[in-house]
């Protein structure tokens, strides 16, 4: 269990009735850009039992719930400020759904609206200033891979309301890397990714190290995938032995920044 940190203070929450526990740096790396009265958060989570049940559901994979030990959905869809009836837009679900299977019915059950988008540029399926949040997740490693970043941000910008969130979980490489060299890896740095949206027009609401992993040092042969749940194991003809498979798999998902944006109250 790691201890959540602010300075030199340190404490464990017990959120519904299991411990939650993060580490949070008690200095921004240098790299990063300032943070003007910002902290590390760790989300209040509330009495939201629509959003357990949701959770909770018997309809939802057994494989994605396997998944809430590394994911802590509940933790951070609160830390993101999800609230009943809001319009969320989720960008590139995918085919496995993992997000969208958790706030689908969630919005359902809520009076809210769920909006999954594939292709952003194309539309993203609300009236322009209408969404109250948009989720994206592990997806900017792709993105910058092909000059979408910028596009993109700019299109979700559009599409929220004033004083509208956007919600980033990403993969985290090191500081000081370029991300054209660690993108194909599947991880990103953190300050890039908060530059990016400052670029856009976002102001940084929050972060925080809910979804951190410090076992996880960035650095696998097969990048990201690797690592639970892809769980590669083999390609370009490297094959890992059964110890350095059993090694990956106890490291369980990636390190992540969990982040929290807004669109300015201000903005038209």
């Amino acid at each position: 269990m790691r201890p959540l940190v602010f300075g030199a203070l340190a404490a464990t929450v017990l959120i519904s009735g299991s411990a939650i526990a993060q580490t949070a740096p008690t200095e921004f790396p240098a790299q990063l850009p300032h943070r003007q009265g910002l902290s590390m958060e760790m989300p209040n989570v509330g009495e939201d039992t629509q959003l357990q049940a949701a959770i909770a559901a018997p309809t939802r994979p057994e494989a994605d719930k396997a998944r809430d030990v590394y994911r802590h959905p509940m933790e951070t869809l609160t830390f993101w400020g999800l609230q009943h009836g809001q319009t969320i837009v989720e960008i590139e679900p995918g085919r496995a759904g993992w997000w969208r299977n958790i706030l689908e019915p969630y919005a359902a059950a809520t009076g809210g609206t769920y909006v999954g988008v594939s292709r952003p540029l194309d539309g993203m399926g609300v009236e322009d200033g209408t969404a109250d949040i948009v989720v994206v997740a592990r997806a900017f490693h792709n993105w910058s891979r092909d000059g979408r970043v910028g596009p993109y941000l700019q299109a979700f910008y559009k599409a929220l309301k004033p004083g509208g969130v956007l919600a980033v979980e990403q993969h985290r490489s090191g500081e000081g890397v370029a991300v054209e060299t660690v993108a194909p890896t599947g991880y990103v740095p953190e300050s890039w990714v908060i530059r990016m949206a400052r670029e856009a027009g976002f102001e940084l609401d929050a972060r925080s190290d809910l979804n951190a992993n410090s076992a996880d040092d960035h650095d696998h042969p097969f990048g990201v995938w690797t690592l639970p749940p892809i769980r590669r194991s083999e390609q370009d003809g490297r094959t890992l032995t059964a110890e350095e498979r059993a090694a990956f798999d106890a490291i369980g998902e990636s390190d992540r920044m969990t982040l929290r944006f807004r669109k300015p109250l201000t903005a038209q």
